[in-house]
């Protein structure tokens, strides 16, 4: 039986969603399965509001899914506000974010040494199952902290994936799905539409993907959450999106801007669709676990070393495609990262191989289903260290 432990989760948000996403997804987890005592710091509780609405970023500390959610300014040098914390047992600092210094004073005093995670970012890098729980001691105090890395393959920390995910996504059938298209106001799909959702950076190829399917021989829905993106997209079609829901048309193409969704509906929203594009972390995690054709977008970084991790994805994720569909998807997905121009044949290509990365994509669920989820392996690690 799992020890209940006391577990501080810090996190800052740097592009939007994507960290918040995944840590809000992990004390979730370690809450509702393993029964664990989980306290979120968050430095932006407006943005962390938008997946989690019952969130009232007015206030310091509160409990949302019997997480108790607290908020910090995400500054290390924070000197007041960590003075009087009892730090947790376990300590989780996601993806680089710095412990407020007085916090980690605290930790050094402790009567038993806790155990510090540092989560890093998931990629497919072959390096990465070399680093994955190795100590990392703390220059100034005894302390230990453990580098822990997602991944795809034997040696890493996995995916994040609740227990309940696969059954939920098979039994998303036609009645269910309706159901949820009505109650998010979502439109009902005409007679041969491609229905898409698109979560992306402004950074991606917009304007070609929209001249594009504007132009599909199919009609198509394409859904967008309210935020930059989707105002970006109203500006090129000269409209002006000035809420949260928004419809816009060009030739065969229908724009629908919905609110953001939380978690849990966003789900549903990629298993309704045929076709899904996702960004950073967080989405692109499920959009895999959806089963569906999906396009990922990966966070820039200035000194390119996101093409590195995005090719090293590419590598094996269409290591059992027949050729002639590898470098199909292959080249969608560089071009929708900027890489090379995104032209109509690309895309048609793409089009064309929906059932048959519909078919792939099981099997590459039943590949990622045969290693330990994320949050399991987090526990189990963390019980062997105490």
């Amino acid at each position: 039986m799992t020890k209940v432990l006391r577990w501080d989760i810090f996190c800052t948000v740097i592009d939007n969603f994507g960290d918040v996403g995944v840590s809000w997804r992990l004390a979730r987890q370690l809450v509702r399965e393993h029964r664990q005592m989980v306290r979120l710091w968050i430095d932006d509780l407006d943005c962390f509001k938008l997946m989690a609405p019952a969130v009232n970023p007015e206030l310091p500390c509160q409990v949302i899914q019997e997480v108790q959610i607290c908020r910090w300014s995400g500054n290390q040098n924070d000197a007041d506000a960590f003075a009087a914390v009892e730090p947790a047992q376990v300590i989780i600092e996601a993806f680089a974010c710095t412990l407020p210094e007085n916090y980690v004073i605290s930790l050094s005093r402790m009567a038993r040494q806790p155990v510090w995670i540092d989560l890093e970012y998931l990629s497919a890098e072959s390096w990465v199952a070399h680093y994955h729980a190795l100590p990392s001691p703390h220059p100034r105090s005894a302390l230990i902290k453990t580098c822990y890395f997602p991944g795809f393959v034997a040696g890493t920390g996995g995916l994040l994936r609740e227990k309940d995910l696969q059954g939920k996504r098979l039994a998303f059938d036609q009645r269910v799905e309706l159901d949820f298209l009505r109650h998010q106001g979502i439109f009902e799909r005409k007679p041969n539409q491609i229905r898409i959702s698109l979560f992306c950076y402004e950074s991606a190829p917009i304007e070609s993907l929209i001249e594009v399917l504007s132009h599909s021989a199919y009609p198509v829905l394409l859904i967008v959450p309210s935020g930059r993106v989707a105002e970006k997209i109203a500006f090129l079609l000269g409209s002006v999106c000035d809420g949260e829901r928004f419809v816009v048309e060009s030739g065969t193409l229908t724009i629908q801007i919905i609110p953001f969704l939380e978690q849990d509906n966003y789900d549903r929203l990629l298993w309704s669709c045929d076709i899904n594009f996702a960004r950073g972390e967080d989405s692109f995690a499920r959009a895999q676990w959806a089963g569906k054709p999906f396009i990922w977008n990966i966070y820039p970084q200035s000194d390119g070393a996101h093409w590195n991790k995005l090719e090293a994805f590419l590598d094996l994720y269409v290591e059992s495609m027949p050729v002639s569909t590898a470098k199909t998807v292959i080249e969608l997905w560089r071009a929708w990262n900027g890489g090379i121009p995104l032209d109509s044949a690309t895309w048609v290509n793409f089009l064309d191989l929906q059932k048959s990365l519909a078919q792939h994509n099981e099997s590459w669920i039943a590949q990622l289903l045969q290693r330990q989820d994320l949050t399991s392996g987090l526990v189990q690690f963390v019980e062997n260290q105490l």
